[in-house]
């Protein structure tokens, strides 16, 4: 299988000018030796934006006239729906059962076709739509226009903080951690390390990366973290962008979750949904080794920020025990 290459991002980024936030790094809560990349401000909240906008923005005239289709459990939805309107085209997604609704209302906001069924029947479903109504399939994350749009997040760091050794993203189906991965293993070899973060709840990748073949976990185990964000698993594609990579992949437990989005509501100001406060979660709780006195070194991706808000209140509402010295600190 052919990977995408640092040329693939640079000519995304290249596309997404004038379509996409170019996201600040900003400081980390608690004085964490960290910069954050909060792709929350994206206009539609998160990173996907960018993949979707360099998919749509590569698409063939038949294909603009027929429209695209995606299954997503919201911000690939949001994010393609999102580009198609602003190119004119029309746009279905289908989304599992129990999406996030405000994730799902801001889909239909923007005139695309809402199509719900169960979780393990989402591919299937929009494979279906495809090839009934001749739609371009636009995947989440298994597609190589939208790893090269991803990789433009790693582009973007590397340029802001030359001094960057570490950058940490989330890993859900593997896109955004496969073209982050690319921008740095083909930009700056062996420089500048990428590690993946995952709830531990749903580590299909870890535990594919650990055996060294793919391994899919079912919903009903994914299901269980609240970050629904990375419900699903990798593809054959990421995994094989992963393996070749990614440095190293850390987990997090849902307590770690939770203390992050409340530290980054607190300490940041930034409104991050679990899935996008899993970099800044491992970071925090000490997982990933940091330079001390230098947060211009690691960068943690806040890949989200629609959440629930009744989840968001409960969160930030906890009092929290105050955190040991770990957190944001180098371990030796």
């Amino acid at each position: 299988m052919e990977l995408v290459t640092a040329d693939d991002v640079r000519a995304a980024a290249t596309r997404l000018q004038g379509h996409v936030v170019r996201t600040p790094l900003t400081a980390a809560p608690d004085g964490a030796d960290l910069l954050l990349k909060p792709e929350s401000l994206q206009p539609t909240g998160a990173f996907k934006l960018r993949g979707a906008t360099n998919a749509v923005a590569l698409l063939n005239p038949v294909q603009r006239e027929h429209g695209v289709v995606t299954h997503s459990s919201g911000n690939h939805g949001l994010a393609l729906a999102h580009a198609a309107a602003r190119q004119g085209v029309s746009c279905t997604v289908v989304v599992p059962e129990g999406a996030p609704e405000i994730k799902v209302d801001r889909i239909r906001a923007l005139g695309a076709r809402v199509v719900t069924v169960p979780p393990a029947e989402r591919l299937a479903a929009a494979t279906d739509l495809r090839d009934r109504e001749l739609l371009a399939l636009v995947p989440p994350f298994d597609d190589p226009r939208v790893i090269a749009g991803q990789g433009t997040v790693g582009l973007e760091i590397l340029e802001q903080s030359p001094e960057v050794t570490t950058i940490v993203v989330p890993v859900g189906g593997g896109g955004l951690a496969s073209g982050v991965a690319t921008a740095a293993w083909t930009v700056h070899p062996h420089r500048v390390r990428v590690v993946g973060v995952e709830p531990e709840l749903a580590a299909d990748a870890a535990e594919s990366l650990r055996k060294g073949r793919l391994v899919t976990w079912d919903p009903e185990l994914t299901y269980r973290t609240m970050a629904d964000g990375v419900r699903t698993c990798l593809s054959e594609r990421t995994f094989a962008h992963l393996a070749a990579r990614l440095d190293e992949i850390v987990t997090v437990t849902e307590d770690e979750i939770a203390r992050s989005v409340a530290a980054l509501a607190h300490g940041a100001r930034l409104v991050a949904e679990p899935s996008g406060a899993l970099a800044a979660a491992a970071v925090l709780a000490g997982k990933v080794d940091t330079v001390p006195g230098r947060p211009q070194a690691t960068v943690a991706v806040v890949s989200g920020g629609n959440v629930d808000p009744h989840l968001f209140g409960r969160l930030v509402a906890r009092t929290w025990p105050a955190p040991g010295n770990g957190p944001g600190q180098a371990r030796s």
